[in-house]
């Protein structure tokens, strides 16, 4: 039987949040009336989320598992989720029912419509703190305005998939990935659909500060040579400076001003060129690190329990 539509959540550690997901998934998706699946991939969960995700499985047989052997992050979840998926369309959709599963059906019409990717908006988010939005919306914006590619704005995972989008994004195999910055990269029909993002139900969040800076790297590294232009650009200012100042210098050296004599001015000229150069190496060390990272082939993730195709 083929399946129109497989919906993709990864988990980690969301016990209390499971039940609810299941129950509004099928009660969305069966008033479809066509074939559907769940993969409930478990990201190396440790507070019994995995043999919850196993019980679930062997009542239903449209719930699949796909279970880790450790924690491998997010993305490579979402990535192992559109790996296994089987579906015409594929969902991508958080278990913390922050994204409500009934927004699906309005992601498979505009689908239906003949668009390719259909992206979910965040229009308004309920139950997070201003420091949360701010950071969020922050972050949405510094991404589009550097990036190569235009992210649309306040878009996360939560998205829908054709399979033919799908099969581009499973040959896409670089190890710091940016699913949302990847769907968007390989062009096709896309259009947003404005939702209301809803409280968390249970558990906390798993995208602190920490977590989003390293997301937004990823996605600014493997999307945009801004940082190395940046690099560039402060080296040119350090070097015009210089230029400007050496004149001025020595007409005050000449004219007898004490106003460049003393130690303090070299220090600051050297401190400032040494920061320049520190954070330089920074920027080069991080696209370097991620060149190591591909070149040492490992797979993407380890899984310990999946279904068969």
């Amino acid at each position: 039987m083929s399946i129109t539509c497989s919906i993709v959540a990864p988990i980690f550690n969301e016990l209390d949040n499971i039940p609810e997901l299941y129950r509004r998934v099928c009660e969305t998706m069966d008033s479809t009336g066509d074939p559907w699946e769940l993969i409930l991939v478990d990201d190396g969960s440790t507070d019994g989320s995995t043999d919850r995700i196993r019980e679930l499985a062997q009542k239903d047989k449209r719930v699949r598992p796909v279970i880790f052997a450790r924690n491998f992050g997010h993305q490579i979840a979402v990535t192992a989720g559109w790996d296994y998926a089987r579906g015409q369309a594929v969902v991508i959709i958080d278990s913390d029912l922050q994204d409500p599963p009934e927004v699906i059906l309005d992601l498979v019409k505009k689908w239906r419509e003949g668009y390719e990717v259909v992206y979910a908006v965040r229009a308004a988010r309920e139950g997070e703190t201003w420091f949360k939005k701010f950071t969020a919306s922050l972050f949405y914006r510094l991404i589009y305005r550097i990036t190569d590619v235009k992210i649309p704005l306040d878009s996360g995972d939560f998205r829908l998939l054709d399979r033919k989008v799908v099969d581009v994004l499973k040959t896409m195999r670089e190890r710091h990935r940016f699913p949302r910055g990847m769907a968007a990269w390989v062009g096709f029909r896309q259009i947003g659909v404005p939702y209301k993002r809803a409280a968390r139900v249970a558990g906390e969040t798993k995208y602190p500060f920490k977590k989003m800076f390293r997301l937004a790297l990823n996605a600014i590294t493997g999307f945009s040579y801004f940082p190395l232009q940046v690099a560039t650009f402060f080296g040119f200012i350090s070097a015009g400076i210089a230029i400007l100042v050496i004149p001025v210098v020595v007409y005050l050296r000449l004219t007898g001003s004490q106003a460049f004599f003393g130690q303090a001015t070299t220090l600051i000229a050297v401190l400032f060129l040494g920061g320049v150069q520190l954070i330089s190496l920074g920027i080069l060390g991080e696209y370097i690190g991620r060149l190591y990272d591909e070149a040492k082939g490992r797979p993407l993730y380890i899984i310990r329990e999946a279904p068969k195709n």
